[in-house]
């Protein structure tokens, strides 16, 4: 495994946390916002009071009728702000809650450092990087857990960004790079497709499509599935290196190392499918 994919799903558990924050269940809820518009809204609101087929085009592998039962509705409950400012409490709540005194530890304060260092190196890069652009020109915060946490939204959005763009390439629809993913066994089919909101007579469709392509066979990937996945991936890595390239080997090593016990109690308590039986741990954005 590459050194940008290694680095990247030890540190993705201290950010996609936030998705199965109970804290920040909570604050949406409390802000109006029902159902799925916590999290479009909360992800999305970096971008501003966009449309429904912003969402859709910067998500990309959900069901647009989903993404619009709460967007452009969640505006006119809460203001993107607002929406900012409580996914950023309950970051910090959560953080707080799960990870204890770690949070004013020295080595809290040097991987914030580290992660914060990456995600400045890509400051620049902003073409074809929507989702991340809009959450890169948010301020950063003072806290070091919540430093950490942001430099990972920010690594995360960037490697999200160019992941897309290789599934375009690709000729992968939202919903076929669903199927294509819960192919290789990672996730189960049935948690991608009602967790995107798709129906099982699209995830048919979808199964039929790519089995005519011959990436599928009997629900699996064909050797022609696994070669044009591992093209993605290899794509998806080569778009995502900047970062951790200028980190270098040794200091990737190093933010790995500090952060990989807080990951641990991170999926431990809040997202326990997240880790597999080699230890692995991440919480992919996309097919």
């Amino acid at each position: 495994m590459t050194l940008e994919r290694l680095t990247w799903r030890t540190l993705e558990p201290l950010h996609g946390m936030i998705y199965f924050s109970p804290e920040a269940d909570a604050a949406y809820k409390q802000l109006g916002l029902t159902g799925r518009m916590g999290y479009f809204a909360s992800r999305a609101a970096a971008l501003g009071p966009v449309t429904a087929e912003a969402v859709i085009a910067t998500f990309y592998n959900f069901n647009p009728q989903v993404v619009r039962q709460a967007i452009p509705a969640a505006w006119h409950i809460a203001s993107p702000a607002d929406i900012l400012d409580a996914r950023f409490n309950a970051a910090d709540a959560t953080l707080r809650r799960v990870l204890g005194d770690a949070v004013e530890s020295p080595e809290m304060s040097h991987a914030a450092a580290l992660a914060r260092e990456a995600a400045e190196a890509i400051s620049g890069e902003l073409s074809g990087r929507p989702l991340y652009a809009a959450h890169a020109a948010l301020p950063w915060p003072a806290a070091p857990h919540l430093i950490l946490w942001h430099a990972q939204t920010l690594l995360r959005e960037f490697r999200g960004d160019g992941h897309l763009a290789a599934l375009l390439a690709a000729g992968l629809s939202g919903i076929e790079a669903l199927v294509s993913h819960a192919a290789t066994g990672d996730v189960p089919a049935e948690t991608l497709r009602v967790t995107r909101g798709w129906t099982e007579t699209d995830w048919a469709a979808a199964v039929d499509r790519l089995e005519k392509r011959g990436w599928l066979r009997d629900g699996s990937l064909t050797a022609q599935g696994r070669r044009e996945r591992e093209v993605i991936e290899e794509a998806t890595d080569r778009m995502a290196r900047a970062p951790y390239a200028a980190l270098g080997d040794d200091r990737c090593q190093e933010l790995r190392l500090l952060v990989r016990p807080w990951s641990k109690q991170v999926v431990a308590q809040l997202m326990p499918w997240a880790a597999d039986n080699t230890g692995n741990l991440g919480t992919p954005r996309t097919g």
